[in-house]
Order: C-alpha cells, then sequence, then structure tokens
C-alpha cells in the first residue's frame, strides 16, 4: 500500500497525531479501521464536514476500512468542544431522522456496499448502558483534574454559562464509542478536528487502561479561508451538503469564487486530483487560474451531488456568467475534461446547447408582492447577495449594483412588476460575479 500518511500530510489533513512512529508501523502493518464520528443536530452535513468526510475516502481509496460513526447517542447529551453555551437538546427520533440525511449525503463519498465502509450509530450502544456499572467500569478509569485541562472543557468553564453536568459526561461517552469500536470491528485509530484531540486522547488511554493495548489518533486543522473567513460561511448562511438546502448550483458557486490564494489548498484537501497536477496551480494567473477555480467547483460539486448536477451547474453559470473554457493542460486528470456537454465554444443567446434547463430561476415571488415595489437594498439583502442593508447600500453608492444588467442608481430605488423581462425574470447582480435570478410565480 502507498504510504497514505504522507499523502494525507502532503495534502493538508494532518495537524496532529499521537505516537507517530507506532501509527506509521500500524499502517504499514496492513488494512486499518478508523473511524469519525459525525454529529446529527442538524438535518445536513455542510462543507465544515468534508475534511473528515474526505479524509475517510482517502482511507478507502487506500484499501483500509472506514467507519462513519453517528452520533445520535452523544447527541443527546451534546459536545461542549468549541461552544461558549449549551447546545440545544434534541429527541432521539429527531437525530434518528437527521442521521438518515446523513448517510445518503457520506454515501456519495463512501462505498458502504460489502463492509467496504460501515455506518454505525452509537445510540445503538450508549442508549443501553446503566448508570451505576458505567460509573464502575468506565467512570473510574476518568481523572477529573486532567479534564477540566482538556480545551473542549476549559472554553465553557470560562464562559459566562459554565459547563453543566450533562456535557461534563460527553468525553466518557466518547472514550466508550472509541473502546466499542475497538471491541467489536477491530478499529485502531479515531480522527477528528482538532477540536476533539482531548477527546480522542481520553479513548486512547481507556482502551490502554481496559485492553492493555495500543490506539491511535490524527486531528486535522481548522480550515479557513485566507480572507480570514469561517469555511462555508456565506451571506445566506451555511454551504450544506443537502441539495434541499444548498442547491447544486449555489455549491458550485461558492467554489467557483474560491480566493485566489486558497485555489491550490482547496484542490489538495477537497478532491482527488493528483498532486503533481495542483502543485502546479501556483504558477498560474489570470484565465488559467480562473480555469483551475472551475475545475475546483466541477470536482467539487461532482463529488457531493454527482456528475449531472455539476454539468447543470457548469452550464448554468456559463449562461450567467459567458464561457469559462478549461484548457486541457490544466489539471487534465479532472473529469471536466471527459465530459462532451462541457465543450462549448461560443454560447449565444437561444442556443439549445443541452437539455438542461439552465435558465432555472434561483427563487420565485409574486407578482401582487412586485407591484408594490421592493427598495433595492432590502432585495439585494434579501436574497443573500450583501451580507446586511447596508453593505446593499454601499454597494449600490459605488455603482456595484446592477438590475437587468442596468446599474442601479440609488440605493432606494424600487423594484417593481415593471422590471420584468419577457420571461417574467428579473436579474440582479452584485459586482461582475454573483448573479441572482427572481420569477414571478
Amino acid at each position: 500500500m502507498e504510504n497514505l500518511l504522507a499523502i494525507l500530510r502532503e495534502r493538508g489533513f494532518i495537524e496532529q497525531t499521537t505516537h507517530t512512529e507506532e501509527l506509521q508501523d500500524l499502517f504499514n502493518s496492513g488494512q486499518v479501521t478508523c473511524y469519525i464520528g459525525f454529529d446529527p443536530t442538524a438535518p445536513s452535513l455542510h462543507i465544515g464536514s468534508l475534511v473528515p468526510i474526505m479524509s475517510l475516502a482517502y482511507m478507502q481509496r487506500h484499501g483500509h476500512r472506514p467507519i462513519a460513526l453517528v452520533g445520535s447517542g452523544t447527541g443527546l447529551v451534546g459536545d461542549p468542544s468549541g461552544k461558549t453555551e449549551m447546545r440545544q437538546l434534541l429527541t432521539l427520533e429527531k437525530l434518528e431522522e437527521n442521521a438518515q440525511g446523513i448517510k445518503k449525503q457520506l454515501s456519495r463519498f463512501l462505498d458502504f456496499s460489502d463492509q467496504k465502509a460501515l455506518m454505525l450509530n452509537n445510540a445503538d450502544w450508549l442508549t443501553k448502558l446503566e448508570y451505576i456499572p458505567f460509573l464502575r467500569d468506565i467512570g473510574r478509569h476518568f481523572s477529573v483534574n486532567r479534564m477540566i485541562k482538556a480545551e473542549s472543557y476549559k472554553l465553557r468553564l470560562e464562559s459566562d454559562e459554565g459547563l453543566s453536568f450533562i456535557e461534563f459526561n460527553y468525553m466518557l461517552l466518547q472514550a466508550y464509542d472509541f473502546l466499542e469500536l475497538f471491541d467489536n470491528y477491530g478499529c485502531r485509530l479515531q480522527m477528528g478536528g482538532s477540536d476533539q484531540w482531548g477527546n480522542i486522547v481520553a479513548g486512547i488511554e481507556l482502551i490502554r487502561r481496559v485492553k492493555q493495548a495500543s490506539a491511535y489518533g490524527i486531528t486535522f486543522p481548522l480550515i479557513g479561508t485566507s480572507s480570514g473567513e469561517k469555511m462555508g460561511k456565506t451571506a445566506k448562511g451555511a454551504v450544506w451538503l443537502d441539495p434541499d438546502l444548498t442547491t447544486p448550483y449555489e455549491y458550485y458557486q461558492y467554489w467557483i469564487n474560491t480566493d485566489d490564494r486558497d485555489v491550490e489548498r482547496f484542490l489538495a484537501l477537497f478532491t482527488f486530483l493528483p498532486m503533481s497536477e495542483i502543485t502546479k496551480i501556483a504558477e498560474l494567473q489570470g484565465a488559467d487560474l480562473n480555469s483551475a477555480k472551475t475545475v475546483l467547483a466541477y470536482e467539487t460539486t461532482a463529488l457531493a451531488h454527482g456528475e449531472k448536477s455539476a454539468e447543470e451547474a457548469y452550464l448554468k453559470s456559463i449562461s450567467n456568467f459567458g464561457v469559462r473554457e478549461v484548457p486541457r493542460q490544466v489539471l487534465a486528470s479532472s473529469t471536466i475534461h471527459q465530459s462532451g456537454s462541457l465543450q462549448i465554444v461560443s454560447p449565444r443567446p437561444g442556443d439549445n446547447q443541452s437539455a438542461i434547463d439552465i435558465e432555472e430561476p434561483d427563487s420565485y415571488i409574486n407578482k401582487s408582492e412586485l407591484k408594490l415595489g421592493i427598495p433595492a437594498f432590502k432585495l439585494f439583502h434579501s436574497v443573500g447577495l450583501t451580507a446586511s442593508s447596508s453593505d446593499a447600500r454601499r454597494l449600490i453608492e459605488q455603482g456595484g449594483a446592477y438590475l437587468n444588467a442596468r446599474r442601479i442608481r440609488s440605493f432606494d430605488q424600487l423594484i417593481t412588476d415593471q422590471d420584468l423581462d419577457a420571461e417574467n425574470m428579473i436579474v440582479l447582480r452584485s459586482g461582475k460575479k454573483r448573479f441572482y435570478k427572481i420569477k414571478v410565480k
């Protein structure tokens, strides 16, 4: 097998490892079973979860067995990591409902057939635990003095709300998960975000004490953008993997608007393209760098939503922004070069380039609402083209806001049904790149 640890390091996945030399020996010894926990407190994962998802996918592609552990059991308690306030507690029924959506999303990245990957739910064993036996058999191995020094607890202990007793038990439960997976599935590696370091180490220590055996951990860095923004945050909120919450086109647009400084790094983390091609991105400028962004958007959308959705998003992007041809020498391994339907040279109005409806609006509006008139700055903010109403005012005053290709002159200009085009549509544009289409119902 290839040296997977070296591959993960080169692509930017690894921040910390436990027992580095022994971990390398583990990978050298044959197939490794590893796991990552996923929080089911929302009906969908978002792109902040892509680093752990892609790491599991790399494990599988290199002959190892990944376990995606949905935390419906721990979700009943709530993970205090990275939070200054207690999480809202959900019912088991709601957590199970969310877990079904998460499995569907993970199936895009992992092959669960023939137990090549496993999807498990810790509610299956955590909800059956008896309190006194758990305290005697598991709780006795934990030092409160050491627990309160963990980063996941320190932030909460220093907050105004403090740390609830129910959350204080979270580390024990996650450690017990690792022990359960070690016992029943031979899992010896847990991976997770950097905020999970204390919980991972607790599980390793529990396995050592209870089973006198070795287990290992890997943590990932917190991924942000070069502009200092949190990964996956937009003016409209989180970028979800569920197409009903974030459409494939919106998903595509998130990636195509990647900061120039992040393109190489994101290609390494969020695609399977070879590093020999990705490292050449540093040499690209102008149109060629934009082509690399097109490949990034296409590959990430194809992974999350399928090839057909990636093609639709690409064609709709062409409809809005014009042609962005991708020269074959740019990331030559990308499937964008193999798709015949994407070989478009010069789209013109009325061309029937594809059976795909590239004129689908981003949202609908009632004509009665539009007849009353909506101030331009309010409409730009409400559709997510700006982060706030004041940002919308500034955009309009600086000449960067357009209505049907005409510059908007006044922030309070009323947009009405008189502005509809022949197809009962209004096209808003922010700057050169961001469009939003509204159609009357």
